[in-house]
């Protein structure tokens, strides 16, 4: 980047309220300023908000130049809706992007955001009584019943939970919306499949068949018993490690093994947020050089050490070896299923976290006809 001889004003809305991430964003803009004699309004706007602000404000000229960040899942509704710039031409290093970070910003074939960072499910365990992760389902299994008795259980997850446990499902290739060549078929909807109602009758034999995770088991929960000492390995994200470094746990972080006859490995939703343009702007050039520093190398370790966000640079979780949520998560996230990004997902998430519920709520229960009434509710739900 270099001075301009015309000062530019960019707006710029963006969601972080934790103050170090805050700082953090407000330091790369005067680097910017510095660099390039440009200005930057930041206006602070809440998540849930931004994406209904847009489409009101975009085509008035009233939005901002870019917004940072924003999740993959309204990329479809803001596509539609015409005011989101294709971001390949502001991409450097394309290479040195996850390949899942970039697959999960892309619509219908086009980038329309650069990463900026990422998160999945992983398995976490405590190093004290689980030395190693397990390397097989059996492993696991054995594992987890050694450390089950009393007040102590080897292993809690919310069952419940469809989005926590996706990687079941894409383990025995069952699917959201069927994936052709980076389009999302929204009328090829894979979640009553065998594989599916293999995957749901695997997490009921983890509640009733091992008797491993307890009826109502929520995730809070699960991070509970595991801060207390009491739970040898729980499923959770990147949003807890850092309640569970501050409680003193010994932890290591790791994919769950491939479920029992699984033709694929455990492969979790990774969500990732990434900054977009407004297709309205006026300053497209200069807004572009901003969004590129912000995912640079150099920003990307600092913003990690800001607020211990993944990265979605291969180089920089290298880079970052050392820090085990960055290496563990890094892996899981790679090897990860990108979270379908089209508005009708939105219609998937009631019917199908129903049918999870029903699936894991009693022994015995017909996991094909749970999962096939849900895929009938959304189908008839999407246009």
């Amino acid at each position: 980047m270099s001075s301009s001889a015309a000062a530019t004003t960019l707006t710029v809305w963006s969601h972080f309220s934790d103050t170090a991430e805050v700082a953090w964003l407000r330091t790369q803009t005067n680097n910017y300023t510095r660099l390039t004699g440009n200005k930057v309004t930041l206006v602070q706007v809440p998540l849930d908000k931004i994406a209904d602000k847009l489409i009101a404000s975009a085509k008035k000229g009233q939005g901002p130049d870019l917004i940072v960040t924003l999740p993959q899942d309204r990329f479809g509704q803001l596509v539609t809706a015409g005011v989101l710039e294709p971001m390949k031409p502001y991409m450097e290093r394309r290479t040195d992007f996850d390949r899942t970070t970039l697959t999960a910003l892309t619509y219908r074939g086009t980038l329309y955001g650069l990463p900026m960072f990422a998160e999945s499910v992983a398995l976490v365990y405590n190093k004290k009584l689980v030395p190693t992760a397990p390397g097989s389902w059996n492993e696991f299994i054995s594992v987890a019943k050694r450390n089950t008795a009393g007040d102590r259980f080897g292993f809690l997850t919310d069952l419940g939970n469809a989005y926590v446990n996706y990687g079941f499902f894409s383990a025995y290739g069952a699917y959201v919306f069927k994936n052709n060549s980076g389009t999302l078929d929204t009328k090829d909807i894979g979640l009553n499949t065998a594989g599916a109602a293999r995957a749901l009758s695997v997490m009921n034999d983890l509640r009733y068949k091992h008797k491993l995770v307890p009826e109502g088991m929520t995730g809070d929960a699960a991070k509970a018993a595991f801060m207390k000492g009491q739970a040898a390995m729980i499923v959770t994200g990147p949003w807890d490690m850092g309640d569970i470094k501050k409680a003193g746990i010994s932890y290591g972080i790791a994919a769950v093994p491939t479920p029992p006859g699984a033709p694929s490995p455990w492969s979790p939703f990774v969500g990732v947020q990434g900054i977009v343009m407004n297709a309205y702007s006026t300053h497209k050039t200069e807004a572009g050089a901003y969004a590129r520093g912000l995912v640079s190398s150099v920003a990307q370790v600092s913003f990690n050490q800001a607020g211990g966000r993944i990265p979605v640079s291969v180089g920089v979780r290298t880079r970052l070896g050392n820090n085990p949520i960055v290496s563990g998560f890094g892996r899981v996230i790679s090897d990860g299923t990108p979270m379908p990004n089209v508005a009708e997902m939105g219609q998937v998430w009631g019917p199908w976290t129903d049918a999870v519920a029903l699936g894991v709520g009693k022994a015995g229960v017909d996991t094909s006809k749970i999962l096939e009434d849900a895929v009938d509710k959304i189908k008839k739900s999407i246009k």
